[in-house]
């Protein structure tokens, strides 16, 4: 069984605390995948001061130089697709389709963030003084901390260190407790790659061993978080006041609307990829599906049909379309909030069951569950469950839906599946979201363009498209005026 380190200033490392711990299968729980390191403050500290010490000649070196090293660590991944789609499932559960489908996502991203580097130059504007050039240029900020989700522990990560680089900050890295292995994976590529010592760093951890220092040390100029709404909340408040840039990417709640007027099937078929796809456990994932009373109960009818075929099982085996949930604290979480569905009085209409006999009786295993007749002030209907639940909101028109879709405190995603155009762009306008979708998944998304949310889904400039690099700089304006 492999052990990862740390890795910091270049160098795989064991952690100053001398002890590892293990990496569940949350298939099988009784299989360990791999150990990585049980890290302390004194490891962070030690990466911080090599990131420090690598960002005055790293932020010196050239863009293309900067994007080649990447562009070789992106040519690595792919030589390596198997492996990290394999991993992907063995610790986070998800199908191996799905898994493939995030290293493609990742390298998406990975790749128009490289190209980000050429293009972050600003712009040369006129000055009301004759002889003066004016213009704008962004620098990088220095030291950055990247922690990172178990949900995509490929994908995310690409998204955050791939522009955090190429714009010339060095980083440490800090993946989620139990889905460190891809991200050893990758820093592995890294490390072969050929970056100078100290530009990536990586520590394995607990975030309450470890993520005090990863967000309040004094090296660190921007944090790059991905996670629940109060774990970020509570980063932004930890940083307040310290001039430390920060992007939080959070919770959601997110609503699909289908009007009497939708392509049912359609609509449907949408439903049941964003609730159920990696067992629900997307921040995009659908998680409220509020339909026009016209269509209300033939969408139930077939929304639960189709949960009801889904096979749940070991996502290694190609013909499952449902893997386990990530890990025991998820399982739990998840299994209560059925339990308080039915306590609040919701109609139990799918699934609603732990599966924990047989094949199912090692793993993390959870019926696709399907609730109707929520009523907008339950709490299926407003927390956010991440788990493979899908509540369903009867409005009684076009209105009430907007309406119901804008109630909650989270403002990630949303869609809105009809035929009226006008119905459509009224939607788009008022919905409080920062991705909002028409005839499509609300989980969709493409890496050109910005991802992140507004309320408590999200907090400073989005991640990916043009604002992911931009959020890793700081722009400086610039006046120069020749001598006589």
């Amino acid at each position: 069984m492999k052990v990862f380190g740390n890795y910091i200033n270049g160098k795989w490392v064991e952690s100053a605390s001398g002890k590892t711990t293990p990496n569940i299968n949350p298939a099988d729980k009784e299989e360990i995948i791999c150990e990585v390191q049980a890290s302390v403050p004194e490891d962070v500290d030690k990466a911080m001061e090599a990131a420090s010490e690598a960002f005055p000649a790293w932020r010196k070196t050239p863009v293309p130089r900067r994007a080649a090293l990447l562009q070789e660590v992106l040519h690595l991944m792919r030589e390596r697709e198997d492996e990290l789609a394999r991993a992907i499932t063995f610790e986070n559960g998800k199908t191996l389709r799905e898994s493939r489908t995030e290293f493609e996502a990742a390298a998406k991203e990975a790749d128009f963030q490289i190209g980000q580097g050429r293009r972050l130059g600003g712009e040369h504007v006129p000055s009301e003084q004759p002889g003066v050039t004016c213009y704008l240029t962004r620098q990088p900020l220095g030291v950055v901390s990247l922690i990172t989700p178990w949900n995509f522990p490929l994908n995310v990560i690409c998204r955050k260190m791939f522009p955090a680089l190429v714009a010339g900050n060095c980083c440490v890295l800090k993946p989620a407790d139990f889905t460190p292995m891809t991200a050893a994976l990758l820093i592995e590529a890294v490390d072969k790659a050929g970056f100078p010592p100290g530009v990536v760093n990586f520590v394995t951890g607990r975030g309450s061993a470890i993520g005090d220092v990863l967000v309040c040390h004094p090296a660190v100029k921007a944090i790059s978080f991905t996670g629940s709404t109060e774990v970020g909340l509570e980063i932004a408040r930890k940083v307040a006041g310290s001039g430390t840039k920060v992007q939080l990417e959070m919770g959601g709640k997110n609503p699909l609307v289908v009007l009497a007027d939708a392509d049912l099937e359609a609509a449907v078929d949408s439903a049941v990829l964003g609730a159920f796809s990696c067992s629900g456990q997307w921040c995009t994932s659908t998680s409220r599906a509020i339909v026009e009373a016209p269509v209300y109960e033939a969408f139930i009818e077939m929304v639960c049909r189709k949960a009801g075929e889904i096979r749940v099982g070991n996502g290694m085996d190609e013909a499952v379309q449902m893997g386990p949930v990530a890990g025991p604290k998820q399982y739990e979480s998840i299994l209560n909030y059925i339990a308080i569905g039915k306590q609040e009085g919701a109609r139990l209409c799918a699934g609603g069951n732990a599966l924990c006999q047989g094949k199912y009786a090692k793993g993390y295993f959870i019926e696709p569950t399907v609730f109707a007749d929520v009523a907008s002030d339950m709490r299926i209907a407003r927390e956010e469950i991440f788990g493979p639940v899908l509540s369903v909101v009867k409005a009684e028109d076009f209105e009430s839906a907007i309406r119901i879709a804008n109630d909650t405190i989270y403002g990630l995603s949303a869609s809105i599946y009809t035929n009226d155009l006008a119905k459509a762009q009224r939607f788009i306008e008022e919905s409080e979201v920062g991705l909002c979708h028409v005839n499509m998944s609300t989980a969709w998304k493409e890496p050109q363009l910005e991802f992140g949310g507004t309320k408590q889904s999200g907090r400073g400039l989005p991640e990916a498209g043009v604002s992911g690099a931009q959020f890793f700089t700081e722009h400086k304006a610039v006046y120069i005026k020749p001598q006589p």
